[in-house]
């Protein structure tokens, strides 16, 4: 993946990151509240030869201690040291136990040691410090001294004495939540990569894309809580987010082809339960409201619902028409007062694909092409059975309606493969179920509302032409209704 394929899942997966962040700040934040305090207590010793006379002496005594200070700093936490300590202190434990307490430095080109002792008490940290800085002298000499009448050539000088210091070393709160945060932020970061590696199903523009760099998406639909109760959006609130972007749906679908300008669509999804079948009625709305004849035709000879959508009966209808045993004329029906037909599936057959790819449907499209501006197929989907491939095949194109987070990359490419198999039109995929403000496709859910505003007075206009009376007359509009209060005079 390149730079702009981790900052898409940045910006997908950012709540990862900002949750798994917070719960590092906050386990570090805990640890420094619940974490005992070490205190420490430092000294310091001065190594040096005790026989320099000469220069060159000098400089051999120079090497010397620079050589046995390394040697010094792994003797300082020993137990021929922290033994007389712990007898001189009376402190509980042998030396192995307090030898991880003592910890000694040598700083760069120089014969200094320093030391440091850490405690959970600052008074025990500066006794046993000033206990080591009597005993360890006294053991480097007895190391050092050749013979029992020969005094030691090195000797350590204490040159910084241990004091007690009431300030704690650890924990550090700032530097833990320094840390934490950054840690967070890896780590965060890490789980949303994951997240997205391990997450098949389709969620944005981008999931779509990845899927072919040739499809076009031609509309996201927000994602409605309602939609089953209220399926005809465009009918029940016309000015919704949701019932925009099913305008912007059919005005793109007007230019996918502008050669050609497909008229007989099929809607299609990959499974069940993606909002095929609302998308479809609702893009129907929209387009008769442009003043276009369409003709709304239930495709699905399985599990028809559209019907059930618009409230209508579905005695008889397409299967019908298709065997035979009624005209076409007869089973159209109109829907309210839009240039819109609607044509049911009928009795549901036991040959549907059969019906379907047979030539009295193709004859039906082509009187149906004849007398609307638009035909509308609500079509099975792609995955479980044939049909909606078969209808590509006589219709200008197919729309693909996807639903966000409920079908898999690979379910979506399986049902791209069974359009392209059959050598169909793809006019464009439709994101459906988009989360609420979220950007997809170019396009977002807006939030703002710009519906016509139902506060203010109306002018309308006198019925007699010749009345010159200017004053406006007011007009209160409701909710659900509109009524006009004319003004008398």
């Amino acid at each position: 993946m390149d730079l702009r394929s981790y900052l898409r899942i940045l910006r997908k997966r950012w709540k990862t990151v900002a949750v798994t962040t917070l719960v590092v700040l906050l386990l570090a934040q805990a640890y420094s509240l619940l974490a005992p305090k070490q205190y420490s207590s430092s000294l310091q010793f001065f190594v040096s030869t005790s026989d320099s006379s000469d220069p060159a002496q000098l400089a051999q005594s120079s090497t010397f201690s620079q050589a046995r200070v390394t040697s010094y700093t792994q003797l300082v936490n020993a137990p021929v040291v922290l033994n007389p300590v712990i007898k001189q202190l009376h402190l509980p434990g042998t030396a192995s136990d307090w030898a991880g307490k003592v910890t000694a430095t040598v700083p760069p080109n120089t014969v200094l040691i320093d030391v440091t002792v850490t405690d959970r008490s600052p008074h025990q940290a500066q006794q046993i410090a000033a206990a080591i800085g009597q005993q360890f002298p006294k053991t480097a000499q007895n190391l050092e001294r050749v013979s029992a009448d020969k005094t030691s050539p090195v000797k350590v000088t204490v040159t910084k004495n241990a004091v007690i210091n009431r300030s704690p070393v650890s924990p550090k709160p700032t530097r833990n939540l320094a840390l934490g945060l950054i840690l967070g932020l890896l780590l965060g970061f890490g789980l949303a990569v994951l997240r997205h590696t391990l997450d098949s199903k389709v969620r944005t523009k981008e999931d779509v894309e990845e899927l072919s760099e040739d499809l076009t998406i031609i509309g996201a639909i927000p994602f409605d809580g309602d939609a089953p109760k209220h399926p005809l959006l465009v009918q029940t609130d016309p000015h919704s987010s949701r019932a925009e972007a099913f305008r912007t749906l059919r005005t793109n679908l007007r230019f996918v082809d502008a050669a050609n300008h497909p008229r007989t669509i099929v809607m299609t999804s990959s499974l069940a339960g993606e909002g095929k079948t609302t998308t479809t009625a609702n893009l129907a709305l929209v387009i008769a409201d442009t003043g276009a004849s369409v003709c709304l035709v239930e495709g699905d000879l399985r599990r028809p619902r559209l019907l059930d959508y618009l409230g209508m009966e579905g005695g008889v209808g397409l299967t019908d028409v298709l065997i035979d045993q009624a005209e076409l004329s007869d089973v159209l029906q109109p829907f309210g007062k839009r240039r819109l037909a609607v044509l049911g599936a009928g009795a549901l057959p036991p040959n549907p694909s059969e019906l379907i790819s047979s030539a009295p449907m193709r004859a039906t499209l082509e009187k149906l092409n004849d007398q609307f501006d638009y035909v509308l197929i609500d079509a099975p989907p792609l995955l479980p059975v044939t049909d909606a491939a078969l209808l590509s095949t006589i219709a200008d194109g197919a729309v693909l309606v996807v639903g966000s987070g409920l079908v898999t990359r690979d379910q979506v490419s399986t049902a791209l493969e069974s359009l392209d198999t059959v050598d169909a039109q793809l006019l464009g995929v439709t994101i459906n179920r988009v989360p609420r403000g979220n950007r997809v496709a170019g396009y977002y859910d807006y939030s703002y509302g710009y519906a016509p505003r139902t506060d203010v007075p109306t002018r309308i206009e006198p019925a007699n032409p010749g009345h010159t009376d200017s004053e406006p007359v007011d007009a209160t509009v409701g909710e659900r209704g509109r009524h006009a209060r004319l003004r008398t005079r």
